[in-house]
């Protein structure tokens, strides 16, 4: 009873102190989640489309679609251990796992604070440590491989977006907004091009701090010490930690098999987006179906509306980005129709799958995450026994 007690006093502690210290961004993505709903609802957007919107579903498709999303999750998720290798081997299916868990929570937590549940995961157990042939893998390192991930990720679907917005034909004239949102369509195309500088930016300078960390560091320093020397030891520090996710790079095999798994999630994301919006009935004006340039230039919107930090469930931001691509490629009264139908099964299937996926591996790891907890809960323990001792 007591046990039970304690337990649970510590799991309200754990709680308030979660809440504590996210209270901002939990209201701040409050407030925001407001304005999306208000923004949509007042522009027209369907973020619930009329039943008459399915007529040309084809709901065997909807099933079919399963199949990419399923292959785009598992190539998404064991990639991973070629950012990992240089520290250590982890089997692919844990990876899968610990995976699923984390991208779950990044689709139900606001602002991504989901972010940070894969590295925790994945990091080697304190006890375990010592025993290990291999070095263990820490939270910052893990942190250090998503970072990276993150980074050579937006670069990836930045370029396949900026291709597909110069290369796929578009309809002419194109509108002068985005379907039932006050952004024009020119903005949205200019944004995919700042996307690709902005990752190339971002990736340049996390290559550089990983192969000339001493020239970097020093002229951090120069540069910013001139503001703040604190500030500038702080920046040269996070650009080095995130620097260590690229030792792939130092090692021909294995980035050539993280971009070699990286380009099968991204083709089967867009493969999938292609037959999801062919099954839902989506059409240009002279009746043809929709094409898998169409599909890629979708997918690099849709990837840079979710990069931003978003509400719980990506909501009205997913959205967005599949409006935004619609726009530029179909009429609006497909868009608004079919469209609608489209953009809700394509949300409401990743939001489910991912949801069910997320808690099939959190019972999978269920083991390992005690472990964690047991060993930080010691961690803490011990801390205060030697606190009350002095």
């Amino acid at each position: 009873m007591e046990l039970q007690t304690s337990a649970s006093i510590e799991g309200a502690n754990l709680r308030k102190s979660f809440v504590r210290r996210h209270a901002t961004k939990l209201v701040a993505s409050a407030v925001f989640t407001c304005l999306v709903v208000y923004t949509v609802h007042k522009g027209g957007l369907k973020l619930v489309p009329d039943i008459d919107d399915f007529a040309h579903v084809r709901w065997w498709a909807v099933g079919a679609y399963l199949v990419p999303l399923s292959v785009m999750a598992w190539f998404r998720s064991v990639r991973w251990r070629f950012l990992l290798r240089s520290i250590a081997e982890v089997p692919p299916r844990k990876l899968f796992a610990i995976s699923c868990v984390g991208f779950a929570a990044i689709l139900l937590l606001p602002f991504r604070l989901g972010e940070f549940v894969r590295p925790y995961m994945v990091r080697t157990p304190p006890r375990l440590r010592a025993g290990l042939s291999t070095r263990p893998i820490t939270l910052t390192a893990a942190t250090s491989s998503i970072v990276a991930e993150r980074v050579i990720d937006g670069l990836y679907l930045s370029i396949v977006l900026a291709l597909a917005l110069f290369f796929v034909p578009t309809i002419d004239p194109l509108p002068d907004r985005v379907v039932g949102l006050p952004i024009t369509v020119a903005h949205v195309r200019m944004s995919g091009y700042g996307m690709l500088g902005l990752f190339t930016v971002a990736l340049a300078t996390i290559c550089v701090f990983y192969f000339a960390r001493g020239w970097a560091h020093r002229t951090t320093l120069a540069v910013f010490g001139r503001v703040s020397m604190k500030l500038a030891t702080r920046l040269a520090s996070i650009a080095e930690h995130f620097a260590d996710g690229l030792h792939v790079l130092g090692r021909s095999s294995d980035a050539a098999g993280f971009l070699f798994e990286t380009t099968l999630y991204w083709l089967a994301n867009a493969l999938g987006m292609w037959l999801l919006a062919w099954g839902s009935g989506v059409v240009h004006a002279d009746g043809s179906g929709p094409t898998l340039g169409e599909a890629f230039a979708m997918m690099g919107l849709l990837g840079a509306a979710v990069f931003v930090p978003a509400p719980p469930g990506l909501l009205g931001v997913f959205q967005f980005g599949v409006y935004a691509g619609m726009t530029m490629f179909y009429p609006t009264h497909v868009v608004t129709t079919a469209g609608a139908a489209y953009a809700f099964l394509l949300y409401a299937t990743q939001f489910v799958f991912t949801v069910v996926t997320g808690a099939l591996g959190l019972v999978a790891e269920l083991a390992q995450l005690e472990l964690l907890a047991g060993e930080d809960n010691v961690g803490g323990a011990t801390a205060g026994s030697e606190m009350t001792a002095e």
